[in-house]
């Protein structure tokens, strides 16, 4: 297996593309670290993990609570003795333009979609470097790589972790470490609420996907969940600082 006695530790992982992640990386062999905001969700995942033969402990984790999250990741890597892979993926979602969103929301966009990316691989740098490996893996949007109508505080934030991935990248290869970006584009997870909203509901949030992406159909969590395996695992060692986007062409 590709990530046979590798230990991976994950935020938001509780549904959506993280579930699927978690999912997939268990079942190419690697020991996973479940956390969401809802404990129950973790140990749902979790508990589906265990039940296909594989290895997960869960664990409720509020990111944007520095000293949990480096916590976390420190007591992760100090049980199992070493820490391989980091997805780090929570995430939020404000819409609207710059009159519409207020301070408190760019705080809040700004506190998960980039601050708590920044902690989590600040800790898993401090035990990954000196041991020569691991992979670093943020999740971005493709809206990291275009410019989404009415969404500055998220596009601002999604552009904002791209540069911080690619900084770590060029400043940690030589170390062993790699550090990369996932961009996924409209995938359909409750995630999506905050374009629902803003295009005026489902009905024309389908036709959107229907009539603007390229390919005419939304995204899975279980394709992104391949490229999740894909950037942690050796197959892509010699990748890094890479903004890899899966949006069936939405960007191009």
């Amino acid at each position: 297996m590709l990530l046979e006695n590798r230990v991976a530790f994950l935020t938001g992982a509780g549904s959506g593309i993280g579930r699927a992640g978690a999912l997939a990386l268990a079942r190419n062999g690697a020991t996973v670290i479940v956390t969401d905001l809802d404990p129950g969700r973790a140990g749902a995942v979790a508990e589906e993990i265990a039940a296909a033969g594989g290895r997960a402990e869960a664990m409720g984790l509020d990111v944007t609570e520095d000293a949990a999250l480096e916590g976390a990741i420190h007591d992760t890597h100090d049980r199992f003795g070493r820490l391989d892979i980091l997805h780090s993926h929570a995430g939020i979602q404000i819409p609207g333009r710059l009159e519409d969103v207020s301070t408190n929301d760019m705080d809040a966009s700004w506190r998960l979609n980039v601050r708590s990316h920044f902690v989590a691989a600040r800790a898993a740098m401090a035990v990954m470097k000196p041991r020569g490996a691991g992979s670093i893996i943020v999740t971005s949007s493709n809206s990291g790589v275009q410019y989404d109508r009415e969404m500055i505080a998220y596009c601002t934030t999604k552009h904002a972790v791209i540069a911080m991935v690619r900084q770590i990248a060029v400043d940690y290869a030589r170390h062993g470490v790699r550090c990369n970006a996932l961009c996924p584009g409209f995938v359909d997870t409750v995630f999506n609420a905050g374009f629902e909203s803003q295009m005026g509901g489902r009905a024309a949030l389908e036709g959107y996907v229907a009539q603007t992406i390229p390919m005419r159909r939304w995204g899975t969590p279980e394709e992104v969940a391949e490229s999740i395996v894909y950037l942690a695992s050796d197959s892509s060692s010699f990748m890094t600082g890479h903004a890899l986007v899966l949006d069936g062409a939405e960007s191009l």
